[in-house]
């Protein structure tokens, strides 16, 4: 047999005829989405549109089988992506084709596609994967919780790399469709609506659907056995709550406060705007945490929420989550605030309409509380940094900020700041400066130097009573008074450790 030998020069030339161009500048997308508090948090060169979650759990070995389907839209030419995961992944596919694979760093998966991805086309990602996410640990702490009957997904900022790959990071929402099969007897719970439910052999699958987009740590699983309620929403929204069934003393408290979900979420449409989501609900179940997690469409409570009595106060700032901070998200975590301090000024606003101390009130106790040598006024709401991301002062002096807000522009712009803010940006992202502006425009005032002082500046800021004159434009201020504890401050000061993970 004669070979045909075919010169170097030639052999390239027609290489590069059925190579695509985009084959040739194809690079690996960065380890990490550019967040300055977490480099490693989420990856670059693509976005997920949606998840597909399809799991099978037992609760008595805690062990986790899944197979996840990522649709995703590359970027960049990619040539190589990261996921991040922390479980053991035994096949990737994209687009139908086996892919290579490999681990770095604590919850990088490396994943090299057979011909790179090109840039605008949609492809798809399956991982298959099982293992036991309570043995995975990241700097020694894990975001799956066991509990007696099962086991709980929920935790800031990280959460999902305990039970599904993703692109973890707030930038990049997505749909997702969870389905899990756990053994009779046993429930399991995540966000959004139950599209049915099924049993077969000794096992019952649920499957879930959060159809507007949802940052990967707002994404829950809840498996165990729990009393569920149901209801439906004046407008026809489906209301879930479950509790487990060992709460113990705790039990009656929890569900005095979680039962009244559709009575605050309907109070918080006249503050914030419609509700941006197609359910409702919250569960508590049997973990030792004491944080509260505003987890889309059903935030978690830690029973210990609950261990002093009712407390509406947490319910309402979960909820007010729904609209900042699930809805409209962090750019990156440094935008914090946009979160915390309207979560926390919206128990304010509860206080105020509950008759048990006004949102001022509250904002001159909380100032007067602390002297100016406390290290609280050194924390920068607007960017305090990671390692006081979750500290006191982003909630109750980011709180202040905006009564300061509101003493400036007075109530009517105030509020339609309030509602119009998670309108606009819905479904998106923000950083502090986009609200900053958003409020300027609105109230036509120059606010800048404000929220300089109250989110940017160290130290104890003056704290002016709001305005009492009724003439528009003048200044005179009401005379300074003793501050007074407001009869709901103990409450909300119950509900400081909501975020302590």
């Amino acid at each position: 047999m004669r070979r045909k030998v075919i010169a170097p020069s030639v052999l390239a030339a027609s290489l590069l005829l059925v190579i695509p161009a985009s084959a040739a500048s194809a690079g690996p997308g960065a380890p990490g989405i550019g967040d300055p508090y977490y480099p490693a948090s989420g990856n670059g060169g693509y976005d997920v549109s949606h998840y597909d979650l399809r799991l099978q759990y037992q609760p008595a070995t805690d062990l986790l089988e899944g197979t996840a389907t990522l649709l995703t839209t590359a970027k960049q030419d990619l040539s190589r992506f990261n996921l991040d995961f922390g479980l053991k992944v035994s096949e990737v596919r994209v687009n139908g084709a086996k892919a290579k694979f490999a681990t770095s760093g604590t919850q990088e998966l490396e994943v090299t596609p057979a011909q790179p991805l090109q840039k605008g086309k949609q492809a798809s990602v399956v991982v298959k994967y099982a293992g036991k996410p309570s043995e995975f640990k990241v700097d020694g702490w894990s975001a799956w919780q066991r509990t007696p009957d099962g086991g709980i997904a929920a935790q800031e900022p990280d959460s999902a790399a305990w039970w599904f790959p993703s692109n973890d990071h707030p930038l990049d929402k997505a749909t997702f469709d969870v389905s899990v099969n756990v053994p009779d007897g046993t429930q399991a719970i995540s966000n959004g609506v139950l599209q049915s439910q099924s049993s077969r052999l000794g096992w019952t699958r649920y499957n879930w659907r959060s159809n507007k987009p949802q940052a990967t740590y707002l994404a829950t699983l809840a498996i165990g056995k729990f009393d569920i309620t149901t209801d439906k929403t004046a407008s026809g929204l489906p209301v879930l709550n479950a509790y487990s069934k060992d709460l113990g003393d705790n039990d009656g408290a929890a569900r005095a406060s979680v039962e009244r979900t559709t009575e605050v979420a309907e109070w918080l449409e006249g503050v914030f705007g419609p509700y941006p989501f197609n359910a409702l609900g919250g569960y508590v179940p049997n973990v030792p945490s004491g944080f509260a997690l505003e987890t889309q469409t059903r935030p978690f409570y830690s029973p210990r929420q609950f261990a002093n009595g009712a407390n509406v106060s947490v319910v309402v700032h979960e909820l007010a989550h729904q609209w900042y901070g699930d809805s409209v998200s962090v750019d990156n975590w440094k935008d914090i605030w946009v979160n915390e301090g309207f979560a926390r000024y919206s128990q304010w606003l509860w206080s105020e309409k509950e008759g048990e101390g006004t949102a001022q009130e509250l904002a001159d106790w909380t100032y007067a509380s602390r002297p100016a040598d406390d290290p609280f006024w050194q924390v920068k709401p607007g960017d305090p940094g990671a390692e006081n991301q979750f500290h006191g002062a982003v909630y109750d002096r980011g709180a202040i900020a905006i009564q300061a807000l509101r003493n400036e522009i007075g109530d009517e712009k105030f509020f339609k700041i309030l509602k119009g803010w998670p309108t606009e940006r819905a479904y998106g992202n923000a950083k502090v400066g986009d609200f900053v502006r958003y409020a300027e425009k609105i109230s036509g005032k120059p606010l800048a130097q404000l929220f300089e002082t109250w989110l940017y500046t160290p130290g104890k800021p003056a704290f002016a009573p709001p305005a009492t004159a009724k003439t528009p434009g003048a200044r005179s201020q009401a005379p300074a008074k003793p501050a007074v504890e407001p009869k709901s401050w103990k409450k909300i000061a119950a509900t400081n450790t909501l975020h302590e993970h």
